[in-house]
């Protein structure tokens, strides 16, 4: 929340494309002198306090995918363009308690299933915030994170952090939220997974140290660079 008052530190990372869930609305980001202006945005929420925003500080431009479903109000479906590269990306705050069946990784299950014909294309990016992790699967529900997982393999869709840093689903070594900002209480939550086609690119990811952000906020950012693709 406040991202105009945060948005100075993880803007130091020059990023081509910035997913923040819990953004305060557009209208709210009165950014200080010296900040950058992001040259696109999309954000959607009921809450102008609390919603989701893409930033794009490159010549990215964004545009809403007709198929968007207010039922998976805070999985964004977009696509992205630049003058050489276009990729779909499902930017995710996996946050609806409206949702009888489930607020968290429920929705992304629904929301993949939804936008099925999307995993057709040949380039996907599915980042954000999941709110989820095996550890917490409960073997007799469907959409587990698992679930999610595999189904995403399937459809030769990764996790960057976990195909560059060689790591289990569930055994992660890096936090991505420290819940209620407490060090004794880590969590991986934070994912960006991408198209095959995509992987082949990357060269770096990056997660956050606690010392670094609990000033900023209880989750720490997910820094994935590839080469030549973005900006």
């Amino acid at each position: 929340m406040a991202f105009r008052k945060k948005a100075g530190h993880i803007l130091s990372y020059n990023p081509d494309i910035l997913i923040v869930p819990e953004c305060e609305h557009p209208e709210k980001l009165k950014f200080k002198t010296g900040i950058p202006i992001p040259n696109d945005i999309y954000w959607i929420g009921k809450n102008p306090n609390k919603g989701l925003g893409v930033f794009s500080y490159s010549e990215n431009k964004f545009t809403l995918l007709e198929c968007y479903n207010t039922d998976f109000k805070n999985i964004l479906p977009l696509q992205v363009s630049n003058s050489s590269f276009e990729f779909v990306l499902l930017a995710i705050w996996a946050n609806n308690p409206e949702d009888k069946d489930g607020p968290y990784v429920t929705q992304i299950w629904k929301a993949i299933q939804h936008y099925n014909d999307l995993f057709f294309k040949k380039n996907v990016v599915l980042a954000g915030d999941f709110n989820s992790n095996t550890i917490w699967d409960r073997p007799k529900r469907e959409g587990n994170h698992t679930t999610v997982v595999n189904w995403l393999s399937d459809k030769n869709i990764h996790s960057t952090y976990h195909y560059f840093h060689k790591q289990e689903q569930g055994k992660e070594s890096h936090p991505t939220l420290y819940m209620y900002r407490h060090l004794d209480k880590p969590y991986h939550l934070d994912y960006c997974f991408v198209s095959q086609s995509i992987i082949e690119y990357l060269d770096h990811v990056e997660i956050g140290t606690f010392q670094d952000w609990t000033q900023y906020s209880d989750h720490v950012p997910v820094i994935v660079d590839f080469r030549g693709l973005f900006g």
